[in-house]
């Protein structure tokens, strides 16, 4: 049963505390790549038995297979994904950068260039479920910033096949490339390029603690994302809120991960309690219902609050990856919304809207990470290069503050490369 806990009246410290995974991969997930990066091809495929129970042929998805998935995924839910991908995108191409430049003094221009990566690596988990939201989510971003080439790895099935509804929403997206390869050897063979997987400049998308630790262990050489953690939703919710609509989003993220953390904020006692209820109601009823029991029973919790203001100050403390504002006003409170993943705004505005349809992106910053970063944008798939032009004159005016800026700092070779610019003068 979710605990309940009354701000104030029990340490801070069981208020913000966060699940924690005591799984070590570190070792396991070093000796995966460093396999990848010696052997190539060869350690996939050694992989993809070991832990898929898949003998391949080739790594490739080839087009026949798409287009084979395509045809046997229901027509109606490549018309949903379809228009899923139509808000994706006009989300989206409103965060697309313009390079500028600045020539307002004579002699002298500086600029920036906005760039794309060459080629973008998604990562979309295979597992306990299916993510084609992921798919979208991930790829059309990076098609919007001009990247020259998507290209996705999954696991496949025993059989040595990905899931059709993965391959059906890679073609919607525009995905250029996929791989049958999932875990960390996935990540390794992205960022260190194979005799098939070609090297990838940023890798993006979820997975479990293999993958994310892999994505810990390649960054540098690679760019990537983010580390993301349990999913997480927080609900600040008022006395009028409906129990039934507040325990059901809490575990639209319970089901995700025993680990998840459901967490509802509220200055009503009796809904509270109400809540609680519903949980116990729902739950049995669910799919994946021992996820969903788990990640309640461990993580979940029910804040009581004295006022409303001081549950928006607990949501800000807790910097969940998702936060719902059950309230009559909710754009009265986005102002006072310092940190959150992303916002779902009144009663009518389930958490499930932002995962598959609304337009905004859902790969978003967990474990507090809201508080210094930023959901998955066309932004992570460019990036800047600025440039300076200064005619002779132009210099003259600068070369001495340059000069006595870097003699301040102790560098005369800086210095002497102005200065030695204009010594005829």
């Amino acid at each position: 049963m979710i605990k309940i806990l009354k701000y104030g009246e029990v340490a801070n410290k069981d208020i913000f505390a966060r699940a924690k995974s005591e799984t070590d991969v570190e070792k396991t997930v070093s000796e995966i790549i460093e396999n990848v990066r010696k052997n190539g091809d060869n350690a996939l495929f050694e992989y993809c038995k070991k832990f898929d129970g898949a003998q391949l042929d080739s790594l490739a998805v080839s087009k026949e297979e798409i287009e084979e998935a395509v045809d046997c995924v229901e027509s109606e839910f490549i018309s949903i994904l379809e228009k899923a991908a139509a808000n994706i995108r006009k989300f989206h191409e409103k965060q697309v950068r313009n390079s500028f430049i600045i020539n307002d003094e004579d002699g002298i221009v500086i600029g920036q260039k906005i760039i794309p990566v060459d080629r973008a690596g998604l990562y979309v988990p295979g597992g306990t479920a299916a993510y084609p939201s992921t798919v979208l989510m991930d790829s059309i971003p990076a098609k919007i910033a001009g990247c020259g080439e998507v290209i996705m790895v999954t696991p496949p099935n025993s059989e040595g096949k990905v899931n059709p509804v993965i391959l059906a929403a890679a073609k919607v997206a525009g995905v250029d490339r996929v791989y049958k390869v999932g875990g960390a050897q996935a990540i390794a063979a992205l960022a260190y390029g194979t005799e098939t997987i070609p090297k990838v400049d940023k890798i993006v998308g979820p997975g479990n603690a293999f993958v994310a630790e892999a994505k810990k262990q390649v960054f540098g050489s690679v760019s990537i994302d983010m580390i993301a953690g349990p999913s997480e939703i927080l609900i600040v919710a008022d006395s009028k809120t409906n129990p039934a609509y507040a325990a059901a989003d809490l575990l639209s993220q319970a089901e995700h991960d025993k680990m998840a953390s459901a967490v509802l904020v509220t200055d009503s006692y009796e809904l509270a309690q109400n809540v609680s209820r519903e949980l116990e109601k729902q739950i049995p009823l669910l799919e994946r219902r021992e996820t969903a029991r788990a990640s309640i029973d461990n993580n979940g919790k029910i804040i009581i609050a004295d006022t409303l203001d001081k549950a928006i100050d607990i949501a800000n403390e807790i910097a969940p990856e998702h936060l719902e504002l059950c309230v009559d006003n909710p754009f009265d409170c986005l102002d006072k919304i310092r940190h959150a993943g992303s916002v779902f705004m009144g009663r009518n505005c389930p958490e499930a809207l932002g995962d598959y349809f609304a337009g905004p992106n859902h790969t978003l910053p967990t474990s507090g990470t809201a508080k210094f970063s930023s959901p998955l944008s066309v932004d992570d798939f460019v990036k800047k290069t600025q440039y300076t032009y200064y005619t002779k004159e132009a210099l003259s005016k600068a070369a001495y503050d340059v000069a006595y800026f870097a003699e301040a700092e102790g560098l005369t070779a800086h210095a002497k490369s102005a200065l030695i610019r204009i010594a005829e003068e």
